[in-house]
């Protein structure tokens, strides 16, 4: 379930209460249930996934692509697989941690574990939105950001791609005030 806090210290777990005041900003965030089956509980439950199994798990979730691409023209989805084992995650992680912009929106369906993306609002207050399995965002192209995992350092999620030369960090050197 996701949950915004913000500098003042409110917190809020409502869906409704969060898009509102992600709405400045233009941030999309939804639920989005997973069909689960037996196969795709046991993928979801893996730490680590053979490329034939990435791809196996982004077929089960296909139909969310195809909505992406009929209202937003992404062209292309991956699925990223980032736990506490994967060599060099902290250098990995360091890349997203601080203050960026991309010239492409960031799109996430997150199916399993957890992370928070950070953002400065215009009159520089700053927000911490935790996303979970089954919760989808959407981060407009050139909108201030940054990301780091929860304690768990385990997440997998769905990319969505217009093309994968917009997905590159535009560091902004903006202080980051607010940690996990």
């Amino acid at each position: 379930m996701a949950l915004l806090k913000m500098m003042d210290g409110k917190e809020t777990k409502d869906l409704t209460q969060i898009r509102e005041q992600l709405s400045t900003l233009n941030i999309e965030i939804s639920h989005w249930p997973i069909e689960k089956n037996e196969r795709t509980e046991s993928l979801l439950a893996q730490d680590v996934l053979s490329a034939e199994e990435k791809e196996e798990l982004l077929k089960a979730l296909d139909s969310r692509f195809e909505e992406q691409k009929k209202n937003y023209g992404y062209q292309s989805r991956d699925l990223i697989v980032l736990h506490k084992d994967v060599p060099g995650l902290d250098e990995l992680l360091a890349k997203f941690d601080k203050t960026h912009t991309h010239d492409d929106d960031e799109v996430r369906y997150i199916v399993d574990g957890a992370g928070f993306f950070g953002f400065t609002f215009p009159d520089g207050q700053q927000a911490l939105l935790k996303v979970e399995a089954e919760e989808y965002i959407r981060v407009p192209a050139n909108t201030e950001h940054w990301f780091i995992l929860d304690t768990n350092k385990r997440i997998k999620a769905v990319r969505y791609f217009t093309s994968q030369e917009g997905w590159v960090a535009n560091y902004t050197n903006t202080e980051i005030q607010l940690g996990r």
